[in-house]
């Protein structure tokens, strides 16, 4: 593992994964066997600009394969700043989706403003249609209904258009007559039986308006992009992440982007359990530290590995294609720290990206966590990014005293800082273990992302996760999880079957969908069947692998879920669904022998680092040099291209034969 200023810019680079995060764009290839990392600045006026240049960095040549994650998607929900939408929608339902369900963030503040649609009232159009639940049609659209319905949303002036009508699940003939009319306009068409053929008409017309609001911005961005890449390298070809941890091609992204918008976090997910397994450790916590935000999740190998939710939530608009289970806090290294009408020191959510940055970059004046982690002489001055870039400690020092406020001295001002960030990081792990019926002393914590490994080793010891991993290219690792991910597509449809009903005609006509898109791009994959099941008269579900045991499957799942099961309760098959998966490329790590070793070879220097109140002196290690059998006990910081980890008194550090660090935690 090394980064890509150590190899010449003549070795090939033919398949290549950029994560574009807030601060830094990330950018991972192979090379001679081994994963190369390269970062660069993030370039938010033109995300593109800096996929570009780190393609031309690492030395991309003609043919390659970019696989992408993107964060467009993402920052065009959580700022609000998508298309024009117009939402069509059978008359009598076209407030559905601003009504949406009972269930409120504080269910007795009678004050709460209501959450604001995606699409005004203005812009919601119903049409005189309906089909009964099981497809039977009732309602045939009348053509002058039609005809009138166009000329209305062209006064309406979108720049895109979502169609959801009720039971289209079952019968879509009625969507297809509506997406034939408005064709001529020219504009995008999100169509809910070809994005999300599944009943719940809330959520399925909230996946589909979505869609909607991202597609003229994140399908224009894709649109440039492939072409840019093409254009720089012959038969070059674009392909994104999606949120559900596997690869699709630019079009598809471009034409239903609601699958991208947790396409970074994603990769980290994959990146994190690929790497963890090939360790030995099969349930992991997942704690993702970049420079606006932390992503944590929690894959339990005893269960099936990665979680998929088909109930996920954007910026408070509900999705329903699959994703990964991931819950993101605001907190990271660009956090700002501020002090409230109050007096109390507050860290985050607002982040100082990458433009003006922290005030040690040289150009923010607001103090932030990654200013914070300097002061504290976790990171090294002349040696962040490989020593590319220099961080200007003298500058920082200035800034925060003058923010400091009633706090003594810079370094207390500095350790509140990171105490409060950390806080918000360990809540955010709560919530996806200990609120689901996880214990964490039963996991290991992959502290990935820029500033994972710095916090890591404090966060588990104050949720008594008893160890901690931090894999190879750390700071990358989101990237490193997108070059290694399957190229995948799920199909779904609801069926309301009895449990005992043959399913075999659902999932041939799903399969056969599956397999004609994988043909249009020449890809050859694998079936993978699955049903969400309930109990007859409930109202939510859960999914099993299809197998003649499922039901008996279901009951064990009910039970360690909810705490209860009833064998003797009819079970009701919901939605049928398909996963098509081709696998990547395989990437063999490099296992070496072990040998006895306490690191003296990596040992550089040692400086006056900050623990718990008081300056230690602490050894400083580079990662690079350190070797498979290396061990050693804490105050230490390693540091290396990506990250620094950082390794407090009492803990001790061991290199594996992957050369992932592999920390035991004090308790």
């Amino acid at each position: 593992m090394s980064s890509a200023d150590a190899y010449p810019a003549r070795n090939s680079a033919t398949r290549v994964a950029i994560d574009t995060g807030g601060t830094f764009t990330d950018c991972v290839t192979v090379r001679d066997g081994a994963l190369v990392a390269l970062k660069v600045f993030s370039t938010p006026h033109d995300p593109g600009a800096a996929v570009r240049q780190a393609l031309h960095q690492i030395g991309a040549l003609p043919g390659v394969v970019v696989r992408h994650g993107t964060t467009v998607g993402t920052n065009t929900m959580l700022e609000r700043t998508g298309a024009r939408v117009a939402f069509i929608t059978t008359r009598g339902f076209e407030d559905t989706i601003a009504i949406g369900r009972q269930a409120r963030p504080r269910l007795y503040d009678w004050f709460q403003p209501a959450p604001e649609s995606l699409v005004p009232a203005d812009r919601r159009f119903g049409i005189a249609e309906r089909n009964t639940a099981e497809g039977e049609c009732l309602v045939p659209i009348p053509p002058a209904d039609l005809t009138a319905l166009v000329e209305r949303i062209r006064g309406a002036r979108p720049e895109s258009i979502a169609i959801s009508l009720l039971f289209s699940f079952a019968n879509p003939q009625h969507e297809r007559q509506l997406a034939a009319a408005l064709e001529p306009l020219g504009l995008p068409l999100s169509i809910s039986h070809k994005i999300l053929s599944e009943f719940r008409e809330y959520e399925r017309a909230s996946t589909i308006v979505a869609n909607a609001y991202l597609a003229p911005r994140v399908g224009t961005y894709l649109g440039k992009l492939a072409t840019s890449i093409e254009s720089a390298f012959d038969g070059a070809r674009l392909e994104v992440m999606q949120s559900s941890g596997g690869i699709i091609s630019a079009r598809l992204a471009s034409a239903e982007p609601v699958r991208t918008v947790l396409s970074g976090p994603a990769g980290g997910v994959v990146g994190a359990w690929k790497l963890a397994s090939a360790t030995g450790f099969d349930r992991i916590i997942g704690f993702d530290m970049g420079g606006t935000s932390t992503d944590v999740s929690l894959v339990d190998g005893a269960s099936g590995g990665l979680r998929i939710s088909n109930e996920s939530s954007v910026s408070g608009v509900p999705i329903g294609i699959p994703m990964l289970d991931i819950h993101t806090a605001g907190a990271g290294g660009g956090s700002i720290a501020r002090f409230d009408a109050g007096g109390l020191l507050r860290v985050g959510p607002e982040s100082a990206g990458s433009v003006p940055g922290p005030i040690c970059f040289g150009r923010g004046e607001r103090p932030t966590v990654t200013d914070a982690n300097l002061v504290l002489g976790r990171l090294d001055t002349g040696n962040f990014l490989g020593g590319a870039f220099a961080l200007d400690l003298p500058r920082t020092r200035r800034y925060m005293e003058l923010s400091k406020g009633p706090i003594a001295t810079v370094e207390e001002f500095a350790a509140g800082i990171v105490e409060v960030i950390e806080s918000s990081m360990a809540k955010a792990i709560r919530v996806i273990s200990i609120e689901k019926g996880h214990d964490p002393r039963d996991f290991t914590l992959v502290a990935f992302g820029g500033g994972g490994p710095v916090h890591a080793c404090r966060l588990a010891r104050t949720l008594s996760v008893p160890r901690v991993l931090v894999p190879a290219l750390p700071g990358a690792l989101s990237a490193v999880g997108i070059l290694l991910a399957d190229t995948m597509r799920e199909y779904s449809r609801t069926v309301m079957f009895p449990i005992d009903a043959s399913l075999e005609s659902a999932f041939a006509e799903l399969e056969a969908q599956g397999a004609a898109d994988f043909a249009a791009e020449d890809i050859d994959g694998t079936v993978h069947r699955s049903a969400d099941l309930r109990y007859q008269g409930q109202g939510y579900d859960l999914n099993v692998p299809f197998s003649p045991v499922m039901a008996a499957e279901f009951h064990a799942l009910h039970q360690r879920r909810y705490g209860f099961s009833n064998e003797t309760r009819p079970i009701e098959v919901v939605n049928v669904r398909v996963r098509m998966v081709a696998l990547a490329p395989s990437f063999a790590q490099t296992s070496e022998p072990l040998r006895e070793g306490d690191g003296r070879q990596a040992l550089v220097t040692s400086r006056p680092v900050y623990f718990d109140g008081e300056f230690l002196d602490t050894r400083i290690y580079t990662r690079d040099r350190l070797t498979p059998g290396d061990i050693f006990t804490g105050p230490a910081i390693i540091t290396e291209y990506s990250s620094a980890t950082v390794l407090p008194p009492g803990d001790t550090l061991r290199v594996d034969t992957l050369r992932n660090l592999v920390i035991e935690v004090q308790a």
